[in-house]
């Protein structure tokens, strides 16, 4: 924690961001003497949706990990996201999108974890990661941000905002031979009603989504937090993110990793 966050009311922070979460109000920013400096601030004050009292964190998000997802967001890099067991729905969900300003759905690839990455002084490689991992699933993210303008309020605030986090639609386990794929040249494709399709490509997430998470595993290191057994971690958006409306019924088709859908209304 840096000087400015040891100073700073992170619960209060935490709170109000959370209580606009829970109304679906938003603000034009947090309150200057509540507004984190740079991004560790940012996680002091996520930290708290950990806080006694509240949803245990079922899995993390990435935000930002495809150039589309940063120039929604307006940040220059990915930036990590605490999922509350309370915001993982199943699949075929029925989602409401009242008070949602982004009003986008991302496909992505999740990975659930066998084994804890422990926070330690050196980087963790691409196979000790993978090694950790115990299953590939398919996942629907439906972000929100609790800034009206969340596109300008900079990455440290939008981390405070738990990177974005809202809703996430989490499906089953792909078959065992997803680790014999090259996830980088999958092609998942979406089908957004009647309306329009599009194809993604595992590359778009930093290159591989394995390589993705590696990435958040070293994030949380570098701030002191395990990634932990049991958790999932679902890697950004592998197709440009999905405008959605009421009545929308997205169906993401992995191929031979299996489908997963949500509705909106």
């Amino acid at each position: 924690m840096t000087a400015a966050a040891a100073r700073l009311d992170t619960a209060a922070a935490a709170a109000l961001l959370r209580e606009h979460w829970r109304t679906g109000r938003k603000m034009a920013a947090l309150p200057a003497a509540l507004r984190p400096a740079g991004r560790v601030d940012g996680y002091a004050i996520q930290a708290e949706l950990e806080a006694p009292g509240l949803a245990p964190v079922a899995g993390w998000k990435i935000a930002a990990t495809s150039r589309a997802g940063q120039l929604h967001i307006g940040v220059d890099g990915p930036m990590a996201g605490r999922l509350p067991a309370d915001r993982v729905l199943e699949p075929g969900a029925t989602i409401d999108l009242a008070g949602n300003l982004m009003r986008v759905a991302e496909v992505e690839f999740v990975f659930r974890m066998a084994a804890t990455l422990a926070p330690r002084s050196a980087p963790y490689g691409r196979g000790e990661v993978m090694a950790a991992v115990g299953a590939l699933h398919t996942g629907i993210e439906i972000p929100d941000s609790r800034f009206e303008d969340f596109a300008r309020v900079g990455a440290a605030q939008l981390i405070a905002d738990d990177a974005c986090a809202h809703l996430f639609v989490l499906g089953p386990a792909c078959p065992d031979a997803w680790r014999s794929l090259d996830l980088a040249a999958e092609r998942p494709r979406a089908a957004v009603g009647g309306r329009y399709e599009r194809e993604g490509l595992g590359a778009n997430v930093l290159g591989d989504p394995r390589d993705a998470l590696v990435w958040i595993a070293n994030e949380l290191s570098g701030i002191g937090v395990p990634l932990r057994a049991g958790q999932f971690v679902t890697t950004g958006t592998c197709v440009a993110p999905l405008e959605v409306r009421p009545g929308d019924t997205v169906l993401a088709d992995y191929g031979m990793l299996g489908t997963i859908s949500a509705t909106f209304r």
